[in-house]
Protein backbone atom coordinates (compact mmCIF):
# COMPACT_ATOMS: atom_id res chain seq x y z
CA UNK A 1 0.00 0.00 0.00
CA UNK A 2 0.91 3.39 -1.10
CA UNK A 3 2.59 5.76 2.13
CA UNK A 4 1.69 9.06 -0.18
CA UNK A 5 0.16 11.49 2.32
CA UNK A 6 2.01 9.72 5.64
CA UNK A 7 2.60 6.38 6.65
CA UNK A 8 -0.62 6.20 8.52
CA UNK A 9 -2.73 6.73 4.79
CA UNK A 10 -1.44 3.19 4.22
CA UNK A 11 -3.13 1.53 7.00
CA UNK A 12 -6.48 3.98 5.44
CA UNK A 13 -6.02 2.55 2.13
CA UNK A 14 -5.43 -0.95 3.35
CA UNK A 15 -8.59 -0.15 5.47
CA UNK A 16 -10.71 0.58 2.37
CA UNK A 17 -10.67 -2.50 0.62
CA UNK A 18 -10.90 -4.73 3.68
CA UNK A 19 -7.31 -5.95 4.01
CA UNK A 20 -6.44 -7.61 7.28
CA UNK A 21 -2.26 -7.33 7.07
CA UNK A 22 -0.20 -4.89 4.31
CA UNK A 23 2.82 -4.24 3.34
CA UNK A 24 4.44 -0.47 3.10
CA UNK A 25 7.72 0.75 1.79
CA UNK A 26 9.45 3.21 4.84
CA UNK A 27 10.43 5.87 2.35
CA UNK A 28 11.01 6.40 -1.31
CA UNK A 29 11.82 2.89 -2.53
CA UNK A 30 14.33 4.56 -4.91
CA UNK A 31 15.60 6.45 -3.06
CA UNK A 32 18.44 6.53 -0.55
CA UNK A 33 17.27 9.01 2.11
CA UNK A 34 13.86 10.10 3.08
CA UNK A 35 12.33 12.68 5.24
CA UNK A 36 11.72 12.20 8.73
CA UNK A 37 8.75 10.98 9.83
CA UNK A 38 6.56 13.71 11.88
CA UNK A 39 5.59 13.36 15.51
CA UNK A 40 2.33 13.67 14.23
CA UNK A 41 2.68 11.08 11.63
CA UNK A 42 4.27 8.67 14.08
CA UNK A 43 1.02 9.51 16.12
CA UNK A 44 -1.69 8.77 13.61
CA UNK A 45 -0.03 5.73 12.19
CA UNK A 46 -0.31 3.81 15.88
CA UNK A 47 -3.57 4.81 16.01
CA UNK A 48 -4.51 3.80 12.71
CA UNK A 49 -3.15 0.37 13.67
CA UNK A 50 -4.99 0.16 16.89
CA UNK A 51 -7.93 0.70 15.66
CA UNK A 52 -8.57 -1.34 12.13
CA UNK A 53 -6.02 -4.36 13.69
CA UNK A 54 -4.06 -4.39 10.69
CA UNK A 55 -0.60 -6.52 10.62
CA UNK A 56 2.03 -4.44 8.96
CA UNK A 57 5.04 -5.40 7.82
CA UNK A 58 8.00 -3.56 4.99
CA UNK A 59 9.76 -3.88 2.30
CA UNK A 60 13.56 -2.08 2.11
CA UNK A 61 14.23 0.37 -0.96
CA UNK A 62 14.85 -0.95 -4.21
CA UNK A 63 18.66 0.61 -4.07
CA UNK A 64 19.99 -1.68 -1.20
CA UNK A 65 22.61 -4.11 -1.94
CA UNK A 66 23.96 -5.70 1.09
CA UNK A 67 26.60 -8.14 -0.96
CA UNK A 68 27.47 -4.90 -3.07
CA UNK A 69 31.26 -5.85 -4.37
CA UNK A 70 31.82 -1.92 -4.65
CA UNK A 71 32.28 -0.70 -1.31
CA UNK A 72 31.39 2.63 -1.50
CA UNK A 73 27.80 1.17 -2.87
CA UNK A 74 27.58 -0.97 0.24
CA UNK A 75 28.46 1.75 2.41
CA UNK A 76 25.21 3.37 1.25
CA UNK A 77 23.14 0.01 1.35
CA UNK A 78 24.00 -0.14 5.17
CA UNK A 79 23.93 3.23 5.82
CA UNK A 80 20.47 2.66 4.72
CA UNK A 81 19.26 -0.07 5.97
CA UNK A 82 20.38 0.48 9.68
CA UNK A 83 17.90 3.97 8.61
CA UNK A 84 14.89 2.09 7.47
CA UNK A 85 15.52 -0.58 10.75
CA UNK A 86 15.25 3.00 13.45
CA UNK A 87 12.03 3.72 10.87
CA UNK A 88 10.33 0.35 11.19
CA UNK A 89 11.23 0.34 15.05
CA UNK A 90 9.54 3.84 15.37
CA UNK A 91 6.34 2.48 13.80
CA UNK A 92 6.54 -0.83 15.44
CA UNK A 93 6.88 -2.79 12.78
CA UNK A 94 8.44 -6.33 13.31
CA UNK A 95 10.05 -7.06 10.06
CA UNK A 96 11.95 -5.47 7.00
CA UNK A 97 11.71 -7.43 3.40
CA UNK A 98 15.14 -7.57 1.90
CA UNK A 99 16.76 -8.53 -1.35
CA UNK A 100 19.52 -10.59 -0.66
CA UNK A 101 21.17 -8.52 -3.12
CA UNK A 102 22.91 -9.17 -6.12
CA UNK A 103 26.95 -10.08 -6.06
CA UNK A 104 28.15 -8.67 -9.58
CA UNK A 105 30.64 -11.62 -11.20
CA UNK A 106 31.73 -11.45 -7.15
CA UNK A 107 30.27 -15.35 -7.03
CA UNK A 108 27.46 -16.97 -5.10
CA UNK A 109 29.47 -18.29 -1.56
CA UNK A 110 31.57 -14.91 -1.16
CA UNK A 111 27.78 -12.70 -1.62
CA UNK A 112 26.07 -15.14 0.78
CA UNK A 113 28.40 -14.35 3.23
CA UNK A 114 29.01 -10.59 2.67
CA UNK A 115 25.17 -10.32 2.53
CA UNK A 116 25.83 -11.70 6.56
CA UNK A 117 28.56 -9.16 7.33
CA UNK A 118 26.39 -6.37 6.38
CA UNK A 119 23.72 -7.32 7.93
CA UNK A 120 25.35 -7.78 11.21
CA UNK A 121 27.19 -4.77 10.94
CA UNK A 122 23.44 -3.24 10.88
CA UNK A 123 22.28 -5.04 13.44
CA UNK A 124 25.19 -4.11 16.04
CA UNK A 125 23.98 -0.61 15.01
CA UNK A 126 21.01 -1.03 16.25
CA UNK A 127 21.38 -3.53 18.88
CA UNK A 128 18.07 -2.29 20.56
CA UNK A 129 16.12 -2.86 18.08
CA UNK A 130 13.73 -5.93 17.68
CA UNK A 131 13.14 -5.23 13.64
CA UNK A 132 14.24 -8.39 12.21
CA UNK A 133 15.19 -8.28 8.31
CA UNK A 134 12.75 -10.98 6.40
CA UNK A 135 15.49 -12.37 3.16
CA UNK A 136 13.31 -12.69 0.10
CA UNK A 137 13.12 -15.62 -2.06
CA UNK A 138 14.09 -14.21 -5.20
CA UNK A 139 13.84 -15.85 -9.04
CA UNK A 140 17.58 -15.21 -9.75
CA UNK A 141 17.83 -12.60 -12.58
CA UNK A 142 21.49 -12.18 -13.47
CA UNK A 143 23.43 -12.42 -10.35
CA UNK A 144 20.66 -11.95 -7.51
CA UNK A 145 20.83 -14.02 -4.82
CA UNK A 146 18.46 -15.48 -2.61
CA UNK A 147 16.76 -18.00 -6.03
CA UNK A 148 17.41 -21.35 -4.09
CA UNK A 149 16.35 -21.83 -0.43
CA UNK A 150 19.70 -22.75 0.82
CA UNK A 151 20.96 -19.30 0.15
CA UNK A 152 18.92 -18.05 2.73
CA UNK A 153 19.82 -20.86 5.05
CA UNK A 154 23.70 -20.09 4.32
CA UNK A 155 23.13 -16.52 4.76
CA UNK A 156 21.61 -17.09 8.85
CA UNK A 157 24.45 -19.57 9.50
CA UNK A 158 26.46 -17.17 8.95
CA UNK A 159 25.15 -14.16 10.62
CA UNK A 160 26.37 -13.49 14.42
CA UNK A 161 22.25 -12.96 14.83
CA UNK A 162 20.36 -15.53 13.13
CA UNK A 163 17.39 -14.59 15.75
CA UNK A 164 17.02 -11.11 13.57
CA UNK A 165 16.81 -12.66 10.39
CA UNK A 166 13.71 -14.45 8.66
CA UNK A 167 12.71 -15.51 5.30
CA UNK A 168 9.15 -14.02 2.52
CA UNK A 169 8.14 -16.31 0.34
CA UNK A 170 7.01 -14.83 -2.74
CA UNK A 171 4.91 -17.22 -4.50
CA UNK A 172 6.42 -15.85 -8.34
CA UNK A 173 9.70 -15.88 -7.51
CA UNK A 174 10.10 -19.47 -6.09
CA UNK A 175 8.23 -20.47 -9.51
CA UNK A 176 10.33 -18.65 -11.68
CA UNK A 177 13.42 -19.74 -9.96
CA UNK A 178 12.41 -23.60 -10.55
CA UNK A 179 10.02 -24.52 -7.57
CA UNK A 180 7.24 -26.00 -8.90
CA UNK A 181 3.91 -25.43 -6.10
CA UNK A 182 1.19 -26.37 -8.61
CA UNK A 183 0.77 -29.82 -7.60
CA UNK A 184 -0.10 -31.34 -4.24
CA UNK A 185 3.45 -33.63 -4.49
CA UNK A 186 5.12 -30.53 -5.90
CA UNK A 187 3.88 -28.33 -3.24
CA UNK A 188 4.73 -30.92 -0.48
CA UNK A 189 8.34 -31.52 -1.30
CA UNK A 190 8.55 -27.31 -1.91
CA UNK A 191 6.42 -26.94 1.65
CA UNK A 192 8.51 -29.19 3.73
CA UNK A 193 11.89 -27.10 2.67
CA UNK A 194 10.28 -23.75 3.38
CA UNK A 195 9.04 -25.45 6.65
CA UNK A 196 12.75 -25.54 7.96
CA UNK A 197 13.26 -21.79 7.57
CA UNK A 198 12.38 -19.21 9.53
CA UNK A 199 9.00 -18.26 7.26
CA UNK A 200 7.12 -14.96 8.89
CA UNK A 201 5.62 -13.53 5.69
CA UNK A 202 4.70 -14.25 1.87
CA UNK A 203 3.95 -12.41 -1.17
CA UNK A 204 1.18 -13.89 -3.00
CA UNK A 205 1.67 -13.53 -6.76
CA UNK A 206 1.17 -14.88 -9.96
CA UNK A 207 3.63 -15.18 -12.56
CA UNK A 208 3.44 -14.37 -16.52
CA UNK A 209 6.79 -16.13 -16.95
CA UNK A 210 6.54 -20.35 -16.58
CA UNK A 211 8.36 -22.06 -14.52
CA UNK A 212 11.98 -21.70 -13.89
CA UNK A 213 12.43 -18.78 -16.38
CA UNK A 214 14.29 -16.83 -13.57
CA UNK A 215 12.22 -13.92 -14.83
CA UNK A 216 10.47 -11.67 -12.27
CA UNK A 217 7.16 -10.69 -13.76
CA UNK A 218 4.24 -10.98 -11.00
CA UNK A 219 0.82 -11.79 -12.63
CA UNK A 220 -2.83 -11.10 -11.33
CA UNK A 221 -4.06 -14.25 -9.10
CA UNK A 222 -4.70 -17.13 -11.04
CA UNK A 223 -4.00 -15.12 -14.64
CA UNK A 224 -0.41 -16.37 -14.78
CA UNK A 225 1.59 -20.03 -15.14
CA UNK A 226 0.85 -20.58 -11.55
CA UNK A 227 -2.46 -20.57 -11.46
CA UNK A 228 -5.39 -21.24 -8.48
CA UNK A 229 -4.01 -24.13 -7.44
CA UNK A 230 -1.01 -22.98 -6.14
CA UNK A 231 -2.38 -20.27 -3.82
CA UNK A 232 -5.19 -23.17 -2.81
CA UNK A 233 -2.00 -24.88 -1.65
CA UNK A 234 -0.55 -22.46 0.15
CA UNK A 235 -3.72 -20.89 1.80
CA UNK A 236 -4.86 -24.22 3.16
CA UNK A 237 -1.85 -25.08 4.42
CA UNK A 238 -1.86 -24.63 8.31
CA UNK A 239 1.77 -23.75 9.08
CA UNK A 240 1.13 -20.49 7.32
CA UNK A 241 -2.32 -19.72 8.84
CA UNK A 242 -0.74 -16.80 11.21
CA UNK A 243 1.18 -15.45 8.55
CA UNK A 244 0.69 -11.74 7.21
CA UNK A 245 0.65 -11.99 3.05
CA UNK A 246 0.38 -9.29 0.76
CA UNK A 247 -0.29 -8.87 -3.02
CA UNK A 248 2.63 -7.33 -5.36
CA UNK A 249 0.50 -7.42 -8.31
CA UNK A 250 -0.09 -4.37 -10.74
CA UNK A 251 -2.87 -1.82 -9.51
CA UNK A 252 -4.68 1.27 -10.54
CA UNK A 253 -5.22 4.29 -7.79
CA UNK A 254 -8.84 2.77 -7.11
CA UNK A 255 -7.29 -0.28 -6.13
CA UNK A 256 -10.22 -2.56 -7.82
CA UNK A 257 -6.90 -4.89 -9.05
CA UNK A 258 -6.46 -5.64 -5.26
CA UNK A 259 -10.14 -5.50 -5.12
CA UNK A 260 -10.47 -8.56 -7.64
CA UNK A 261 -7.24 -10.55 -6.52
CA UNK A 262 -8.32 -10.78 -2.64
CA UNK A 263 -11.64 -12.40 -3.96
CA UNK A 264 -9.85 -14.31 -6.07
CA UNK A 265 -7.36 -15.60 -2.69
CA UNK A 266 -10.35 -15.92 -0.39
CA UNK A 267 -12.44 -18.18 -3.17
CA UNK A 268 -9.41 -20.35 -2.88
CA UNK A 269 -10.23 -21.49 0.69
CA UNK A 270 -13.91 -22.36 0.24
Amino acid sequence: MSIAGGVDRAIERGASIGCTAIQIFLKNNFQWTGRPYTPEEITRFHAAVKKTGIAVFAHSGYLINPCAPNPKLRERSLAAIIDEIERATVLGVPFIVMHPGAHLGAGESPGLRLVAKTLDTAFRATKRSPVRIALETTAGQGTCLGHRFEHLAEIIAHSQFPDRLAVCVDTCHIFAAGYDIRTPAGYKSVAKQLAALPVVAFHLNDSKKPLGSRVDRHDHIGKGYLGLAAFRHVLRDRRWRNLPMSLETPKSADLHEDVANLRALTNCLI
